[in-house]
């Protein structure tokens, strides 16, 4: 339905006096937009299709976006079926502030503080984001400037800073990096991506009593250049949500780890998503994750920070960090994971009056592969895991939360089961 602006009322009873041009566009397209999301300006107040619209609306509009103080220019132009918004950002953009609570069962209950600004250097985003609680501790900060080698060229800088030292593990780990990435957009569906960096990364604090294996893997330090090359495809246009049409996205990322060290690493991911039409409020969601780690000349061994060990919200029915290779008690991570997901969701949106999705799953993967076995002692083979549950997804306020509750249906002695997911966040 089209949200009605402020003059609307009174520039409809004007246009009875005079006859008026009515037109109906089949599509309507934002140009010029920078770093306002399209979709927000279409909707702000309400450019919707397949609504006729007289043409004192469309100038009503106009003086909307204007009044919103973002714009330097708005102008829309009918373009046969298509109505063209086209717009200029203004060159200095509200930055923002925000603080945060969140939960997720992986990390737990975390504050984090939030800040943002489009033009924090000319022309160019930046952001910085901070996570604390005693076990996570985690600082990102992010620059990223569009059209720097023609229109479909974008620069972007990141920094990274983490120190994971979980109850459960026998273990600490912390990870600094920065990276500087091109990225160039074929088409607004599709983006690829080639970055260099340099990381420094350690393993300490082992426990006494630990596995053999992280006492060995233990190290005071990496520190080395990496390469990215990421592709990332979505059929999802921006604010499409899947219901009603098949739906698709993919991403593949392949980093080299520590270049020109004695423990450089191939490191593959992939991840995809299809969304299945069941009807226009029914559809089933089909999910892929896997990953590989090895070494780059077969000589060196991985170790537990450089592992895959999915569990929590990533593989529903098992505690974080509970599925893999394990010895003594440890979780040890594998060299190669998959973990796939069939969910029937509903929306029932409709019922409540408010966002809600629910929905019921199977997940199954494994997590398996060491380059060291302690001589066969450890068990490193392939063991599926499967779990069944239900899901639900809604909103309180402003903040979404998503929950599960799963049982493990094929398990293995020493999985760590967790039979009740959450994740929250809020912002104030």
């Amino acid at each position: 339905m089209r949200r009605c602006i402020m003059p609307c009322a009174g520039l409809l009873l004007i246009s009875g006096a005079a006859a008026q041009t009515v037109q109906t566009f089949e599509t309507v397209e934002v140009q010029g937009a920078e770093f306002i999301p399209e979709h927000d300006i279409q909707m702000t107040c309400g450019a919707v299709e397949g609504v006729p619209y007289l043409t004192i609306e469309l100038r009503a509009i106009e003086d909307c976006l204007m009044s919103t103080g973002v714009f330097e220019t708005v102008k829309l132009i009918p373009n046969g079926e298509t109505l063209v918004i086209a717009v200029k950002e203004l060159n200095t953009r509200p930055g923002r502030v925000e603080a945060s609570l969140s939960y997720a069962s992986q990390d737990g209950l975390i504050g984090g503080l939030f800040f943002e600004r489009y033009n924090l250097l000319p022309d160019t985003y930046g952001s910085i984001r901070l996570e604390y609680n005693p076990e996570v501790k985690r600082g990102g900060g992010r620059l990223y400037r569009t059209n720097v080698l023609g229109s479909d060229f974008d620069l972007g800088v990141k920094l990274g800073w983490e120190e994971l030292s979980f109850d459960d593990s026998s273990y600490s780990k912390e990870t600094k990096q920065i990276e500087t990435y091109l990225a160039w957009m074929p088409s607004q569906k599709t983006q690829l991506e080639m970055g260099v960096g340099y990381r420094d990364y350690r393993l300490f604090d082992v426990d006494d009593g630990a596995s053999a294996l992280l006492v060995a893997e233990q190290t005071p330090g990496i520190s080395a250049p990496f390469l990215r090359f990421a592709l990332n495809h979505s059929s999802l246009s921006e604010g499409e949500n899947g219901w009603g049409t098949w739906e698709y996205s993919v991403g593949v990322d392949q980093y080299f780890w520590n270049l020109g060290t004695d423990d450089s690493l191939s490191d593959f991911r992939f991840e995809s998503r299809s969304y299945v039409p069941l009807g226009q409020k029914w559809r089933m969601l089909v999910s892929l994750d896997a990953g590989r780690v090895s070494s780059l000349d077969g000589k060196n061994a991985t170790r537990v920070i450089d592992r895959f060990a999915p569990g929590a919200g990533s593989f529903r029915g098992f505690a974080p960090r509970g599925v893999g290779p394990h010895d003594n008690g440890d979780a040890l991570g594998g060299n190669t994971f998959a973990v796939s997901s069939i969910e029937i969701q509903g929306n029932f949106e409709d019922v409540v009056n408010a966002p809600l999705v629910g929905g019921v799953f199977l997940d199954t993967g494994a997590s398996w592969a060491l380059d060291d076995t302690l001589g066969g002692v450890i068990d490193d083979g392939f063991h599926r895991r499967s779990s069944v549950g239900l899901s639900l997804a809604f909103e309180v306020g402003r903040a979404p939360v998503s929950l599960f509750v799963a049982k493990p249906i094929d398990k293995q002695d020493g999985d760590k089961e967790q039979v009740f997911g959450l994740r929250l966040s809020t912002a104030f």
